[in-house]
């Protein structure tokens, strides 16, 4: 998909459709009051009659408006005439791309950019269009002999006239351009099944992206290497599976200036079956989206790379599957970590944090200025937050905010739990320094309280998106978000001294 910004007055636009918001009880916006003007009250009648009433979300095309260049018309409603929630202006922009779905045109000039939305400007709202098109436009149809039809569409313009605000939106549209690229491949990536994705298949989509970008370089880690450095807690969980586990290393150097690195360390389980704490049937259904951490990892970077961003930037990937077999680890062993620590396996169903425990400290050769780790680690966040926000904890209260504004400001939204000694408690082992699962209680914050012990030398902040990088609605409606990619990369933007 293509995206522009047109600062052309409604009447010389000759595009396939042009896309106007009108407000409830004949509320007229800028647009549409060009449009009814140009056309003699053309909108006027229409909404006299009743043919619309401008009701949230409500769509209709018309055709071959007087005095109008371009031969389609596409009227969304928007509701109340009132500055609109983020929740409201997000509803109609999807609205209006289902819409322009159904029908055959190659381009669109939309004018939804004009809407008030309370708290943000101009910028943002290209930066949502733009993301809100492509997330509407995706299509993931590798494995189908019969594939999905592509739609007509292939170009949007999004109305943004030539004033002091201009340049803002070319650098919105510019980092939105690369977000949605980096949104993309996560999503690929998440999507393709575990037969195919496994920790091998994930290693060499990483080095892919390395000859790619002269910027980034990549090195694979395999098993005998890990071993040899003495990541007992990662190889434990690989033991059971067929496939060999990965630690895939990356970095971006986006800069000449010396600077201690931002380091993203990402969960890729490429399946979990729960291993010998053997999960039932119908809880290993999405299981292969144990990897959106590592997906995520490697499509921050791509869009990153992409953006050009003047950033030191280290990629981590723990790449694992987590199988039963006569080697597989089980409940009570104890293994020793890459930091000394010994942990007693109490579940070997909670084994991201195993792997992300060896990679959390082996980032600590990178000296890094701050560690965001993502992962799809807990059924309890999903319990806790449900699918609307990624569950937060962080040892420093500045990095934890700095991650919750940029998810505001993308609207990829996080929500900060607690990471109190006091959960601590949960995690004794009569055998070991700690046990790997806490109990019931407080699954999400336990599971970051485990990590947190390998995290003592940095900054350092948990995402779980358990919740958030996959949608689960069902066995014939399943798919990956690319989320929080949005997130990290306006978290990296606001790191920069680019226009935002």
């Amino acid at each position: 998909m293509k995206f522009n910004l047109d600062s052309k007055d409604i009447t010389h636009q000759d595009t396939d459709c042009i896309i106007v918001g009108l407000y409830e009880q004949m509320g007229l916006t800028p647009a549409a009051k060009q449009v009814d003007k140009v056309s003699k009250g053309y909108l006027t009648n229409l909404l006299k009659q009743g043919d619309f009433q401008g009701k949230m979300g409500q769509t209709l095309f018309l055709h071959h408006i007087p005095h109008l260049a371009s031969p389609r018309v596409l009227l969304v409603g928007c509701g109340k005439e009132a500055a609109l929630s983020v929740r409201d202006y997000r509803r109609i922009l999807m609205c209006s791309i289902k819409a322009l779905n159904t029908i055959k045109i190659k381009q669109a000039t939309s004018f939804l950019t004009e809407l008030g939305v309370a708290g943000h400007g101009l910028p943002w709202k290209i930066k949502q269009a733009a993301a809100i098109a492509s997330d509407a436009m995706y299509c993931f149809d590798q494995f189908k002999s019969t594939k999905e039809p592509k739609p007509t569409l292939r170009e949007i313009n999004l109305y943004a006239p030539k004033d002091q605000s201009y340049k803002a939106c070319e650098a919105a549209l510019n980092q939105t351009v690369c977000i949605n690229d980096g949104v993309e491949f996560t999503k690929n990536l998440a999507n393709v099944p575990s037969n195919i994705c496994t920790p091998t298949y994930i290693a060499a989509e990483a080095k892919k992206l390395g000859q790619q970008y002269k910027n980034l370089s990549v090195k694979v880690l395999d098993e005998k290497a890990m071993a040899a450095l003495g990541m007992g807690a990662l190889l434990a969980v690989s033991k059971g599976s067929a496939q060999p586990a990965k630690l895939i290393c990356l970095e971006y150097k986006g800069t000449t200036k010396k600077q201690a690195p931002i380091a993203l360390v990402g969960k890729g389980v490429t399946f979990d079956t729960g291993g010998i704490s053997l999960k039932p049937a119908d809880a290993m259904i999405g299981m292969k989206y144990d990897m959106c951490g590592a997906a995520t990892v490697l499509g921050t970077i791509k869009a990153a790379a992409g953006l050009k961003l003047p950033l030191h930037l280290v990629g981590i990937i723990a790449a694992v599957e987590n199988m039963p077999g006569g080697s597989a680890c089980k409940p009570e062993d104890i293994v020793t970590t890459l930091s000394g620590q010994t942990v007693e396996i109490m579940n070997t169903d909670a084994e991201g944090r195993l792997i992300l425990c060896d990679a959390l400290t082996y980032v600590e050769r990178y000296k890094p200025a701050a560690v965001i780790d993502i992962a799809t680690l807990t059924g309890a966040v999903v319990v806790a937050l449900g699918q609307h926000a990624s569950g937060l904890l962080s040892n420093h209260e500045p990095l934890a905010m700095a991650l919750l504004e940029a998810g505001i400001e993308s609207h990829d939204r996080a929500w900060q739990l607690p990471l109190w000694d006091d959960y601590q408690e949960q995690l004794k082992s009569p055998f070991a320094d700690m046990s790997n699962v806490g109990g019931k209680q407080a699954g999400t914050i336990t599971a970051a309280c485990f990590l947190s012990r390998f995290a003592k030398k940095f900054h350092w902040a948990h995402l779980d998106v358990a919740g958030t990088a996959a949608m689960m609605m069902g066995g014939s409606e399943r798919y990956a978000t690319g989320r929080p990619v949005p997130l990290l990369m306006q978290y990296l933007i606001n790191q920069t001294n680019i226009s935002k």
